[in-house]
């Protein structure tokens, strides 16, 4: 039986991936896995979100896989688990979206909904992003590179966005460094920010 090259495993991965889209009338990313988080609330009357922030995220710092993040997420996380995770205690955080290593999608807060991954942050002289921003965690850190199926699957995911949601249609894509300098550096200098605006300028 012939073997498949690595080339192609990686073909047939991306061709397996479900088409992200987004649902209107329930704010879900319709082929993202649904992992509701109780970490949000709703945004200020008449805001519609204009702002794309992406995030970098390792749980514990320099890790990845396991279930960490989404215990983060859903406030089920042991303190006693990881010697890291003991400052983690009490916080009550969130982002729209993650994705892992693999390229997996998934989606803890509706896109309607206000979800809490900014903190204190300003854009273009609006004070709080979270009110009028989608946040989209990679599973990286500032100094590891991000993997070419986060950098496909964040593509996807944010012509998703601008597709389903009209305030986003041209939104601006920004590191949480961005609204937040001083206080946050990531995605960090691992995010290769001209791949994304390449990946983004092509048609399909």
């Amino acid at each position: 039986m012939a073997r498949l090259s690595p080339i192609s495993k990686a073909k047939q991965a991306r061709k397996r991936r479900p088409v992200l889209r987004v649902d209107a009338g329930t704010g879900l990313l319709r082929g993202a896995t649904q992992l509701a988080s109780p970490n949000c609330d709703a945004r200020p009357p008449g805001i519609e979100p204009e702002l794309i922030v992406v995030h970098g995220i390792s749980l514990p710092p320099g890790e990845f896989g396991g279930p960490w993040i989404d215990r983060l997420f859903c406030n089920t996380l042991d303190p006693a688990a990881h010697p890291a995770f003991g400052e983690l205690e009490g916080l009550r955080v969130s982002s729209h979206l993650l994705i892992r290593r693999d390229g997996e999608v998934v989606q803890y807060v509706p896109l309607d909904c206000r979800a809490w991954h900014a903190g204190r942050s300003r854009f273009a002289g609006r004070d709080n992003c979270n009110d009028f921003s989608v946040g989209i965690e990679l599973e990286g850190t500032d100094e590891q590179p991000y993997t070419p199926a986060q950098y496909q699957r964040l593509c996807a995911t944010i012509k998703a966005l601008r597709r389903g949601i009209p305030a986003l249609a041209k939104a601006p894509v920004v590191g949480h460094c961005d609204i937040a300098p001083g206080r946050k550096t990531d995605p960090g200098p691992a995010f290769d920010w001209l791949r994304l605006e390449r990946l983004l300028a092509r048609r399909r």
